[in-house]
């Protein structure tokens, strides 16, 4: 076996070239998804696969504070909802003057509440999509980290935090139509129907735009100085107090960020479904939401987005084709990723698959151990310069 020792420009050279990789397969997957797709599908389907790429938007923003921070959250279906809420509420509201809502007839409610006006401006309605759930992310966030609960703790507490909205919002008949939910696929955007084969077209568009920018954001928030800070955290949380940093803002900071980033995706999931209820808050639905990060490979980012469509699109396959038993083989998907890949898809390709096509393709092995440090010009440049002294 040809081993080969990589020096620092070497390690260089590699990670700019993962980096030329990395912008060509984006650029690529923007223009098949938002070029081609949409030609190729019927509506039904690209419909499909925009919810996908929505909910591939809130794993991303599950792998920012999982995957890089340690942060294990179970409850972002709360911040999910509130977005998708958010938006519905928009869209309720496009009545002629003087109108409200009609299932606010059925419980004896006259006039619209106040929490609603709001939302008949378009602006603020954008703006809280991500506003209120980071603002709502950040709350909990403090109010769990300022105490030090970490870990699986955390987890349940989130868990716990999720429950509460599932029944606040399940008993708010009067308010948002409780269990019922608010149906989008019925109203108007800018006097067009919303479930119209071109406004949702526009959305799918819009959603990968949105999936995207988001990942851009997580990649930008994950290099660097603060990078280097969340992983810092994850990996020793303790050693970073010593160091003189305080990791309560930045982990509230980051779960903010991606609650708000859950909202986006809540939105942009709810007016490619027609519909947001309660039931989107359930305890299995978020918890979907980390497995998704876990087929994937979480701390890879990419890999959130290749295991949400990954899970979604074989569930879809599998349900329509073995309707009674595709549970089954959802479950096998889980065990072999839990037991054959434990860092998932993207982690397995990163540690082996690579190494072992290029060895099959006769190419040589790269190993990273001291002698590479031997080799660096800039060690080499100051031992000659020491010895000339």
């Amino acid at each position: 076996m040809n081993l080969e020792f990589e020096t620092g420009i070497q390690r260089k050279q590699k990670e700019r070239r993962y980096k030329l990789i990395e912008i060509a397969v984006i650029l690529t997957a923007i223009i098949i998804l938002a070029a081609i797709l949409p030609s190729v599908i019927p509506a039904f389907r690209l419909r499909l696969i925009g919810r996908f790429l929505s909910l591939a938007i809130v794993a991303l923003g599950i792998d920012l504070i999982w995957g890089y921070t340690g942060l294990l959250s179970l409850g972002h279906g709360i911040f999910f909802a509130l977005g998708g809420y958010a938006l519905a509420m928009y869209l309720k509201l496009q009545l002629p003057e003087a109108q409200i809502p009609s299932f606010f007839t059925l419980y004896g409610v006259q006039e619209l509440p106040w929490i609603w006006q709001p939302f008949y401006s378009f602006p603020f309605t954008v703006l809280a999509l991500f506003i209120i759930p980071g603002i709502v992310a950040g709350l909990i966030g403090y109010l769990v980290f300022r105490n030090r609960i970490k870990g699986v703790y955390f987890s349940i507490l989130t868990q716990a935090a999720l429950l509460v909205f599932y029944n606040f919002f399940n008993g708010q008949q009067e308010l948002i139509n409780g269990t019922n939910g608010l149906k989008t696929d019925t109203e108007q955007i800018f006097g067009v129907l919303v479930s119209s084969s071109g406004v949702q077209r526009t959305f799918y568009i819009i959603t990968v735009i949105a999936l995207f920018l988001v990942y851009l954001l997580c990649r930008w928030l994950t290099s660097g100085r603060f990078g280097r800070l969340l992983k810092a955290i994850r990996d020793d949380e303790t050693r970073v107090r010593f160091s003189g940093y305080d990791p309560t803002g930045y982990k509230v900071l980051v779960f903010a960020i991606s609650g708000a980033i859950a909202g986006i995706a809540g939105a942009l999931y709810t007016v490619q479904t027609g519909i947001i209820t309660p039931s989107i808050m359930q305890v299995a639905f978020s918890i979907e939401m980390v497995i998704w990060v876990a087929v994937g490979g979480r701390g890879t980012l990419i890999g959130a987005i290749i295991g949400t469509l990954l899970v979604r699109l074989a569930q879809t396959f599998l349900s329509e084709s073995f309707p009674e038993i595709w549970l089954f083989f959802q479950g096998a998907l889980f065990l072999i990723v839990v037991t054959v890949l434990p860092d998932g898809i993207v982690g397995w390709w990163q540690d082996y698959g690579w190494v072992k096509l290029r060895s099959l393709l006769g190419g040589n092995q790269p190993l990273v151990t001291y002698p590479s440090l031997a080799e660096d010009p800039d060690v080499q440049q100051e031992r000659d310069s020491m010895s000339g002294n």
